[in-house]
């Protein structure tokens, strides 16, 4: 009869076994993520280096471009040319987007809730 446990012991390890497990999960868990940032970070970098090559050789194209121009009008010219473009191109972003962020409105449905959250709170006092 003395080999058994009593409850209380058996509660006590499997409280025990639970929190080692839970540690032993938590600690997964970390070198998981750990590992998972370090590969975003490494994609984040080439993502960057990529977008810093690829934005220089479209300089070189503009250049390219400016300079085909060049051959039928004076070098000066074909410059503004491809400077007028790109002003052009960028003017129409700008009031694309602007336009996009005029029609953005505030989360309507979260204030709502937020507010029958407040008059839920101050009827319970």
């Amino acid at each position: 009869m003395s080999s058994e446990r009593t409850i209380g012991q058996l509660v006590a390890d499997a409280s025990h076994d639970l929190s080692a497990l839970l540690r032993s999960e938590v600690a997964l868990a970390k070198a998981e993520v750990k590992e998972e940032v370090k590969q975003g970070a490494l994609g984040a970098g080439l993502f960057a280096g990529a977008a810093f090559f690829g934005l220089i050789g479209f300089l070189f194209l503009l250049v390219m471009a400016a300079l085909l121009i060049a051959l039928v009008l004076p070098t000066w010219a074909g410059f503004l040319i491809v400077a007028v473009v790109l002003f052009l191109i960028a003017g129409v972003l700008g009031l694309i987007g602007y336009t996009r962020i005029k029609k953005v409105g505030p989360p309507e449905r979260t204030i709502a809730t937020s507010k029958q959250t407040i008059e839920a709170a101050k009827g319970h006092r």
